[in-house]
């Protein structure tokens, strides 16, 4: 086996026996991500002789018995989440050249839990888009390929499309992303790994570059569902530094990946069979609900019935927040400053802003300070708040029957990079299936099912109640045990 073939969970064994080193594999990735980062462009920093040292104090820490979780495993960190000394950049010129002095909650657990960080991952701008298009570092290449085509070169999904084609491409064994309407689950699908969001206030925001606070949430990428739940057993816990962390207990996610589905009620929600749900999407989604019927769990029609308003509602709620977030980025205090000899301070507020921030960026704030502004914040904003708490009572609802709920990840499969760019509502529909748990504040995972006809992965979306990431996991490793799904991309290390 290619050290770069192990699942994490593997790599853990086969570190503990002996049988490879933590700097063995950490070279492996990076071997790989020499090969595959300049086509595939998923990390923007690779931080290669810091991951080798790491590597190395993990190596002599197990040989002393002092191995810790993650010990040695090699990951790849989305570059929203601050990093003391390793430049952050959010995806966005506006903060090139900053370097934080501190390290965010998360990726500081990880670090004390041994894991090993080769570099910071691609990303669209601040976090802005479903393509990984939009990042002024370029954009993120898919590592599938169409079958018919395989010249057309596929977008990864977005905003965490780095982290995403890392693992898929065997660059990392997994990555930390963020999710604020579907931007761990999308790309997750797109690549045919897992992903999960958790419950909102289950990892701290402490650190991770905001773009709209009351939905972002931290969680992790990786090759299967069991890897997932052993990072975020390492990303999970309260932190004082967030007021909006919740003080509850982390329990043992890889545990619940074992426990099986025998007697749950899965909720299937009529509002996700939208018009023109491309058949492999609805054939796989039927698929993965028979899955779960034949290991003893009962299907349970139920009704979402404000979903229809979940797009537009986010598309106020989102931008709102990111205007408001994004106010601070003026060329005063860190980032890019542009300026000219006699001009004033705001005419260095304009100058800095129109070249650090893109145009998706721009676009987003833009209609975030419209829909605050006086005359519209009763009209659209309101309104939206109002909205989405109905959307979260929907969920309420729903889980007073059910244990958990089963819908599709994504209406399609990866698209190209030339295809849906040029219509920014187009692009906002990749979200349909997975905004609705950011507005809710629900834990929701992506787990690979099945290919389409073009031999593309697609994904199916376990959604639970309310820090029960345990249930979403056991149904979550129950489809991708009844799937078994193996296929690889073209591009990947060890290929």
């Amino acid at each position: 086996m290619h050290p770069t073939d192990f699942t994490l969970a593997g790599a853990l064994a086969a570190l503990e026996e002996g049988a490879i080193s933590s700097v063995e594999l950490t070279q492996a990735h990076l071997d790989g991500i020499a090969k595959l980062n300049p086509r595939i462009n998923a990390y923007i920093t690779v931080t290669a002789e810091k991951a080798l040292a790491q590597a190395a104090e993990s190596d002599a820490r197990r040989k002393r018995g002092d191995a810790r979780a993650l010990e040695g495993i090699p990951l790849a960190i989305k570059d929203l989440f601050c990093t003391a000394g390793t430049e952050t950049t959010a995806g966005s010129r506006i903060l090139k050249g900053f370097v934080p002095p501190y390290e965010s909650t998360v990726s500081q657990k990880l670090l004390d839990d041994g894991a090993v960080f080769l570099g910071k991952a691609n990303l669209d701008e601040f976090a802005m888009g479903s393509s990984n298009t939009t990042s002024a570092a370029g954009p993120v290449e898919n590592p599938w390929s169409r079958a018919n085509d395989p010249d057309t070169r596929l977008v990864p999904g977005g905003s965490s499309g780095g982290s995403a084609a890392a693992v898929a491409a065997r660059m990392a064994l997994g990555a930390t992303a963020t999710d604020t309407g579907g931007s761990i689950r999308q790309p997750a699908a797109f690549c045919g790994i897992a992903g999960i969001k958790p419950t909102y206030g289950r990892c701290s925001r402490f650190g991770v570059v905001a773009f709209a606070s009351s939905l972002d949430q931290a969680g992790p990428v990786a090759r299967t569902v069991e890897d997932c739940a052993l990072l975020l057993k390492s990303m999970s816990g309260y932190d004082p530094k967030d007021s909006t962390s919740a003080d509850m207990p982390v329990p043992d996610f890889a545990a619940a990946c074992r426990r099986g589905v025998k007697g749950l009620r899965i909720g299937v929600p009529k509002e996700y069979r939208l018009d023109g749900l491309a058949p492999e999407i609805a054939a796989l989604w039927d698929q993965g609900l028979a899955w779960l019927r034949e290991q003893g769990a009962e299907m349970v029609e139920i009704s979402l019935p404000h979903t229809k308003y979940a797009l537009p509602t986010y598309y106020i709620v989102a931008p709102a927040e990111a205007s408001s977030n994004l106010a601070r980025y003026d060329g005063v205090r860190f980032g890019s400053r542009v300026t000219e000899p006699g001009s004033d301070l705001r005419d260095l507020y304009e100058r800095t802003r129109a070249a650090g921030f893109g145009q998706e960026v721009k676009r987003r704030i833009m209609i975030g300070t419209y829909v605050l502004s006086a005359g519209y914040y009763d009209a659209y904003y309101l309104k939206a708040q109002k909205i989405r708490a109905l959307i979260r009572r929907d969920f309420e609802e729903a889980f007073r029957t059910v244990d958990a709920i089963v819908t599709p990840a994504t209406p399609s499969a990866a698209f190209g990079m030339d295809e849906k760019q040029d219509d920014p509502v187009t692009m906002y529909l990749n979200d349909v299936f997975t905004v609705t748990a950011n507005l809710a504040g629900l834990p929701g995972l992506a787990v690979p099912a099945g290919l389409d006809g073009q031999g593309l992965p697609l994904g199916l979306q376990v959604i639970g109640r309310a820090f029960d990431e345990e249930s979403v996991f056991a149904v979550g490793r129950a489809i991708e045990q009844a799937a078994g799904f193996t296929a690889l991309p073209g591009l990947r290390a060890g290929a």
